[in-house]
């Protein structure tokens, strides 16, 4: 994949917060960011460039009660996978957690690989929402809106439905490249009559757009009969 999906750990118990996050980040599949308190947890959340690809959230914290702080990040509009982890496990509990937005909980104690489990289980779920969010070099991408945001140069590039469906299946390729009828295929569908040099046409467009130099795609790149997307490609430009 493009890099370690990174992932705000929220506990007032250290010893579990460190835990799960060396866990996390044991095979490179997650990076884990810490946070004792919800007070501590918005800070993290609302930090510029901040970006959290799940939240891990106990329940009983020094400053407030996790489901409260579940339910305000909602109604702030963030949609990343929250799950829960309570020492109560009783059915209104686990009901009232459901209901505050989460989307799944564990009970206390549990095991990591379950909790890991879990958490790839409701991030391919969201992979494949309109909710997701990614990053794409220097840009914030937005599927569902068919957006691009660049925050550094306070610009919002527009994509029309096919560029946004290129990007966003070329994003959860993990870097690897494309070949031209697969992309062809999946963006236009099987039974279509297109041919490989409507999706040329796109690229060409979507890199007129989207690369500082179109003549010299960094972003978008031309490999292995296909095409790749580096994601990570134009970050210090934009830094």
């Amino acid at each position: 994949m493009a890099g370690p999906r990174p992932i705000l750990v929220v506990d007032d118990d250290e010893a579990l917060r460190q835990t799960l996050a060396e866990q996390l980040a044991h095979d490179g599949e997650f990076v884990a960011t810490e946070a004792g308190t919800a007070a501590d947890a918005l800070a993290r959340l609302s930090a510029e460039d901040s970006r959290f690809d799940a939240i891990v959230l106990d329940i009983g914290l020094p400053d407030g009660d996790g489901r409260d702080l579940c339910a305000k990040l909602r109604k702030q509009g963030l949609r990343m996978p929250i799950l829960m982890l309570t020492g109560a496990d009783a059915e209104q509990d686990i009901v009232r957690g459901l209901d505050s937005g989460a989307n799944d909980y564990i009970a206390k104690p549990f095991r990591v690989s379950e909790l890991m489990a879990r958490l790839r289980a409701q991030l391919r779920v969201f992979d494949n929402s309109e909710d997701a969010v990614f990053s794409v070099g220097p840009y914030t991408f937005r599927p569902s809106a068919k957006l691009l945001l660049d925050a550094a140069r306070n610009r919002k590039i527009r994509l029309t439905e096919k560029e946004a469906a290129i990007l966003k299946y070329l994003y959860r390729a993990g870097g690897r490249p494309v070949g031209r009828q697969i992309l062809l295929n999946e963006v236009w569908g099987y039974n279509s009559a297109v041919t490989t040099h409507t999706l040329e046409t796109h690229i060409y467009r979507l890199r007129q757009k989207i690369e500082p130099d179109p003549t010299n795609a960094r972003l978008l790149v031309t490999e292995g009969g296909g095409y790749r997307l580096d994601p990570t490609a134009g970050r210090a430009q934009a830094a």
